[in-house]
């Protein structure tokens, strides 16, 4: 205890060495939550997402995990304040448990004095965060678009392949699309039969000798269009000797949630103006949500520092429960508030906001108590 005492004390007169000390620490342990994080995202949603792109709409795995790479700068954003917390905890609740905060404090070293170098770290990176998304994001998401739409389009059907076929789905499950080709040479597709039952009540059959996939849909030569009902009934024939048709998948979805995302804050809050009415509600709210998201780390860092100091009569590290649970109670204030904000029922700016304004408000009162208590 002698020696730890020695050691602070030339600290604080020293505080370069006490800021390196602690930053080292940190900065080692928000690399490891970020890489956690990411990897937690990416093998849940982000690798969900590539196989369905994969199987559902007949994408290449090169193109599928282009795109999903293309999302990496977003999800970047994302666990930037859930690193920071994860480095905060773990750090203060391991010197903690060392006593190390409890031999600081003897030596008249404030808790607001050794949290310093830990609150600059996070407005640094909440800098960084909102960097990144007004600058990187927004290129990285248009080119996903844009990947998605050209593959979508193009349907990629294999060069040279023969008896090749492949089918859509809709929401439920159920067969929306299924298209038959008989081989592809030469980027020219031959013996083509496509079942169309996306509209209820009637299935449309296409048959064609030839075709070829463009970005304006599938360009078919001298073939025949039947329309039937449901039971078998046929309703309508037409035969055609050149016929251009959409068969792209239907991304309205995907295009409006990149909406917002492909639009920093300024190009986000000029386009609101002419948006939809229906759209400005939720396109606000991601707007004032560019801004409350990088402020996160630091709102993270105000509860996160108080509850990581470890009175004495506690002997085990619980940063990384505390880390998880204040993780989980801000996305779910998160996802709450944006909810109502998009339905209307709140602000856009508060919708956005509220998690950061409940959780600062919860780290104000517990970081004033611990301020003024000896651990």
């Amino acid at each position: 205890m002698t020696n730890l005492f020695n050691k602070y004390f030339d600290d604080f007169k020293n505080p370069k060495l006490l800021d390196k000390y602690i930053l080292k620490q940190v900065i080692e342990m928000f690399i490891m939550g970020v890489l956690v994080f990411t990897s937690i995202i990416f093998a849940s949603d982000t690798f969900i997402t590539l196989i369905k792109q994969i199987s559902m709409y007949g994408i290449p795995f090169k193109i599928a995990f282009l795109i999903i790479i293309l999302h990496l700068p977003a999800v970047f954003v994302m666990t930037i304040p859930m690193g920071v917390l994860l480095a905060t905890v773990m750090t203060l609740n391991g010197l903690s448990l060392s006593s190390e905060i409890t031999v600081m404090r003897a030596c008249g070293i404030g808790l607001n004095r050794i949290a310093k170098p830990i609150f600059i770290f996070a407005i640094v990176m909440a800098c960084i965060s909102f960097v990144v998304n007004e600058t990187i994001v927004p290129i990285m998401t248009k080119q996903s678009t844009d990947l998605a739409l050209y593959a979508f389009s193009k349907k990629n059907i294999p060069e040279g392949k023969h008896n090749f076929t492949f089918k859509e789905v809709k929401d439920g499950g159920s067969l929306k699309r299924l298209f038959y080709v008989g081989d592809c040479t030469n980027e020219t597709l031959h013996n083509i039969t496509v079942m169309d039952a996306s509209k209820d009540g009637t299935i449309q059959i296409l048959q064609a000798r030839e075709g070829t996939t463009t970005e304006e849909g599938w360009k078919f030569q001298k073939g025949a269009i039947y329309t039937v009902t449901n039971r078998g009934k046929a309703l309508d024939t037409t035969m055609f000797e050149d016929s251009t048709i959409n068969f792209g998948m239907d991304l309205s979805d995907e295009i409006n949630r990149n909406m917002a995302n492909e639009r920093n804050f300024i190009k986000l809050f000029k386009f609101i103006k002419t948006a939809k009415p229906e759209d400005r509600q939720w396109l606000a709210v991601s707007m004032y949500d560019k801004i409350a998201l990088p402020l996160t780390t630091v709102v993270l860092v105000l509860i996160g520092v108080p509850l990581a100091i470890t009175p004495p009569r506690v002997r085990y590290n619980r940063g990384f429960l505390f880390s998880i649970l204040i993780i989980f109670a801000y996305y779910l204030i998160r996802a709450l508030s944006i909810s109502f904000g998009e339905a209307g029922s709140l602000a856009p700016s508060l919708a956005a906001f509220m998690p950061n304004i409940v959780l600062a408000i919860a780290g104000i009162g517990l970081y004033y108590r611990k301020v003024y208590t000896i651990c």
